[in-house]
Order: C-alpha cells, then sequence, then structure tokens
C-alpha cells in the first residue's frame, strides 16, 4: 500500500519542480520582454452617423505581434448613466452607438500574453478619452407595437430646443427604410410622436430607430438620434382570448387562450395575471385559474391579463380582458337555494325510508291479499251455474209464428 501511494507523490513532485524551474528561467528571461515592450496606446475617435468609433494604436512591431498574443481591454461610460461597460477585444476599433447619450469616456489598455501559456506578461497603463455629442434636445423615447401590425413611438422634447429646427421619424427593419406615416403634435407644431400601422415584423432581427433633427432654415440635417429594439421586447399583447366561466365541484374554473403574437406563440412564453373582485391580483402560469365558490358581498368578475417572460423578458402587460361574470347575488341565491332544496328532499326521502324500515310499512303494503272461503267459492259456482242456465233459456226460439189479423171482411188464419 505504502508503494501505491509514493509513485503519485514522487510524480507529482516533479511536476512541481520542473514548473518552479521554468517559472525561474521564464523570470530570467522576464527583464529582457519587459525592457523591450514600451507599450503605449494612441486613442482616437472618429463620429460616424449614429456610432461613434474609437481606434487605438499600440508601439509594437509586426515581430513582437506575432511572437505574443495582444488583447485591449476597453472600458466607457456614457454621461447620463453610471454603468461602466467594460470589453476584452482583439481589435484595435470598438462602435460605440450613441442612441440619445450626450457622449462618453473610454479608456484602453493593451495586454501582452505568452502564446504557449496565455501567461500575462505586460500590460500598459490606461489611455483615455472624453467625447461630446452637439446638444440633444430629445428624451424619453418609447415604442410599443400592438395589434400585431400597429407600431407607436413617442418622445418629449426640452424647452431649450431651437424653435427652427424638426424632427422626422424612421426606422429600419429587414434592410429596408421605412418613413412615418402620422405624426404626433404638441401645442408648438413640433414632431413628438409618430403612428404607423400595417407593419410586418420578423423577430427576432432587429428594429433601428432614426430621428433626425432638420434645420426649417435651410432644410439641413443638424444631427441624428439612433436607437435599437429587439420587437418582441416592446410588443404588448392583445388581452387573452375565450376567456370562460364554469362551476365545477364548489368551485369556479377559469379558463383561457393565449393572444396572437408577433413572437412564439409557445405555451411556455406567457406570463399571465387574473384579478377577480375584491381579491388580490394572481400570477398564473398556465391557462387556466380555479377560485373557490363564496358568497360575494356583491357582484363578482373575473379579469385575465398576459405577458412574454420566458421566451424573451418583456415588461409590457397587456390590457385586462373584458369582465366576465363569475357569479352575482341572483345567481348565487339561486345556487344556495337548489343546493338546499336538495339537501331538504335527500334528507326527507332518508327519513322516510327509515320510518318505512323501522315500522314495517313496505311490508303492510305489499302483503298479498287472502283467497275465498269454502262457502263463499260454493256460492260464486251455484250462482254461476243459475246465471248460465237462465241464459241458455233466453237463447232458445220458437220454430212457428202464427200471426193472426183481424179484417173487416172475415177472419183469416196465416200460417
Amino acid at each position: 500500500m505504502t508503494h501505491v501511494t509514493y509513485v503519485p507523490v514522487v510524480l507529482m513532485l516533479s511536476f512541481f519542480q520542473l514548473k518552479t524551474l521554468f517559472s525561474a528561467g521564464l523570470a530570467r528571461r522576464q527583464p529582457d520582454v519587459l525592457d523591450d515592450l514600451r507599450l503605449h496606446n494612441d486613442l482616437q475617435v472618429t463620429k460616424k452617423e449614429s456610432q461613434v468609433i474609437l481606434y487605438w494604436n499600440n508601439n509594437l512591431t509586426k515581430e513582437e505581434t506575432e511572437k505574443y498574443s495582444v488583447k485591449y481591454i476597453l472600458s466607457y461610460t456614457f454621461f447620463d448613466t453610471s454603468q461602466e461597460r467594460k470589453e476584452r477585444l482583439e481589435e484595435k476599433k470598438k462602435k460605440i452607438r450613441l442612441e440619445l447619450h450626450t457622449g462618453f469616456k473610454a479608456k484602453v489598455k493593451t495586454q501582452v500574453f505568452m502564446k504557449e501559456t496565455e501567461d500575462l506578461i505586460k500590460e500598459s497603463g490606461w489611455t483615455e478619452c472624453t467625447y461630446r455629442s452637439p446638444p440633444v434636445y430629445i428624451q424619453n423615447l418609447s415604442c410599443v407595437i400592438y395589434n400585431i401590425s400597429f407600431f407607436n413611438c413617442s418622445w418629449h422634447i426640452k424647452a431649450e430646443d431651437p424653435a427652427d429646427v424638426q424632427y422626422f421619424f424612421s426606422y429600419r427593419h429587414t434592410e429596408k427604410d421605412f418613413e412615418c406615416q402620422q405624426y404626433i403634435k404638441n401645442a408648438r407644431n413640433k414632431n413628438i410622436g409618430c403612428h404607423m400601422k400595417d407593419i410586418s415584423f420578423q423577430p427576432p432581427r432587429k428594429i433601428f430607430l432614426n430621428i433626425s433633427v432638420v434645420d426649417l432654415r435651410n432644410n439641413s440635417r443638424r444631427v441624428s438620434y439612433y436607437k435599437g429594439f429587439i420587437p418582441q421586447k416592446i410588443e404588448k399583447l392583445n388581452p387573452p382570448i375565450n376567456v370562460s366561466v364554469s362551476l365545477e365541484n364548489r368551485s369556479i374554473k377559469i379558463h383561457w387562450k393565449p393572444p396572437p403574437t408577433i413572437g412564439s406563440g409557445e405555451k411556455k412564453c406567457f406570463k399571465y395575471q387574473v384579478k377577480i373582485t375584491d381579491s388580490k391580483i394572481v400570477d398564473v402560469t398556465e391557462e387556466k385559474y380555479e377560485y373557490p365558490l363564496l358568497r360575494p358581498a356583491k357582484k363578482c368578475t373575473a379579469q385575465v391579463r398576459a405577458k412574454k417572460e420566458v421566451c424573451i423578458t418583456n415588461k409590457i402587460w397587456s390590457d385586462w380582458s373584458e369582465p366576465v361574470i363569475i357569479y352575482d347575488e341572483k345567481t348565487v341565491d339561486s345556487i344556495l337555494l337548489s343546493l338546499t332544496l336538495f339537501s331538504l328532499l335527500f334528507f326527507l326521502g332518508s327519513l322516510l325510508i327509515y320510518v318505512c324500515r323501522r315500522y314495517r310499512f313496505l311490508e303492510f303494503i305489499t302483503m298479498p291479499f287472502p283467497g275465498p272461503t269454502d262457502k263463499v267459492t260454493i256460492w260464486l259456482a251455484t250462482d254461476e251455474t243459475h246465471h248460465q242456465k237462465q241464459n241458455s233459456v233466453q237463447v232458445e226460439m220458437p220454430s212457428e209464428v202464427i200471426l193472426r189479423i183481424s179484417e173487416d171482411n172475415g177472419d183469416e188464419d196465416i200460417q
């Protein structure tokens, strides 16, 4: 047993000894590498339509780039947010979409790794830059898809926006551009929203919005705002359909069907909420809900709404379905009256059966009648014989009939 455990221990010790020697050799060569690699980044910013492109260069030679593995750490934060976004890249550029942000702060550094071991041997310091976009006058941009093919977007305009500019809306989807069909205006006649219908969406392909600020004096575009959406995330579902109520086993069962949608229609994608009068809203994952039968103080109704949460996260709930009457006071009174009458009839029937069995009323009712006595039998037989004889006498007829007719001329016998 001692020999069996000794061999792995020796092998492990030998492995660690070799690794230590390799690390020591690398450490002896490390100063030369550190001295030779004098990393420095040159960061530049270029604006292109809806996005800002960051470029950076380092002072590594082509031989050094082929000899070592070089990667870059990029970190940037938008002015109007506190969330820092950090990425590890192998390319020396990054496209950042401004959307409605007013600018950002970015920084980048270079890291050099050994290709064989991926050990970090050197990294540069951070190179920082700040980008400020032109004044942004649009805020609170929001869009919603409803009724499968309707699309609405709205935005607010800051009070300090120039009086001689107008805002025009368009979006790009499936490699096609679509202009706004109908604008929504404010009191200053500025476009603050767009309504479109009969739109076809093909998820999961994104929708890219574009709001252009146009100077009305010379009809030139000052700046454009861009924002991208995944269609399913901004879809407002219709209320669930075929909502019905049934009474089963002294409980109310509510059933419904999921609404139509532009994305996946699988049952697992939907989440529902059921609202019953004077009750808390209940979360439901299936297409049914069971509610105990109670006597309410007033009319009781049920409503259902839906959204997607499993297949894709969507924060927009549908509207509530039309109220469906579970029961009102008259219905409950009739149900309780029917139940009371049934219970009373059942009790009376059980009581009647018990009394009949207790006092043998059924035996008395079903008891057979006794047969006639001998005297009655003889009398009935004699009476029947006498009756038959009398009938036979009445049936016999005389064979000859003599008629005597008297006339004034004389008597004449006719036989």
